[in-house]
């Protein structure tokens, strides 16, 4: 069974200049992916793996701030929406599918894009789950981590993964169970 939760962050002053400043990041980042994906794919029709984009972008700016953990999925992401494609391709010329598919595009510039935490980056401390920031956001912030509140649903053994989505100038915490 596979589930999340959604939970609106309040108005904290001094964390949704962190989360606006993660979720810019991860916009960056995932645009920079698709980049690279898409000259890859016109130039030499090669297609891009799972590990791909990390190993290209593991020294970049917008990776470095970013934890790890979580620039890896942002990066990951973008690589699982080519091979997304590349299937539909493959459909398409098979007779499968009746329309061509597009290639993945750019996202609009100056946006935010959801972050995700994997499991094995979070920590449980006083029922709260510690969410952990990369080291330029450390130096930056002046914090190496922030607090949220453990989600109602289940134990944080169950907990598979937490992402920061922003809408609608608005932040949600979905924790994935």
């Amino acid at each position: 069974m596979y589930c999340c939760q959604q939970v609106l962050v309040g108005k904290n002053p001094g964390l949704i200049p962190i989360l606006t400043f993660l979720c810019e990041q991860s916009h960056k980042l995932t645009n920079m992916g698709i980049y690279y994906g898409r000259q890859l794919y016109f130039k030499a029709r090669i297609g891009i793996g799972k590990f791909d984009l990390e190993k290209v972008y593991k020294n970049n700016y917008h990776y470095k701030v970013l934890y790890s953990q979580a620039a890896q999925q942002t990066l990951r992401t973008v690589a699982e929406s080519f091979r997304s494609y590349y299937g539909l391709i493959i459909a398409y010329n098979e007779g499968k599918i009746e329309h061509r598919p597009r290639i993945p595009n750019y996202r609009k510039k100056g946006g935010m894009a959801t972050v995700s935490y994997p499991k094995q980056a979070l920590k449980l401390k006083d029922n709260q789950i510690r969410i952990p920031l990369g080291n330029t956001c450390k130096r930056w912030f002046g914090v190496d981590s922030f607090l949220i509140p453990m989600p109602s649903i289940r134990a944080f053994s169950t907990l598979k993964e937490l992402r920061i989505l922003p809408r609608n100038r608005c932040f949600y915490w979905e924790a994935c169970l």
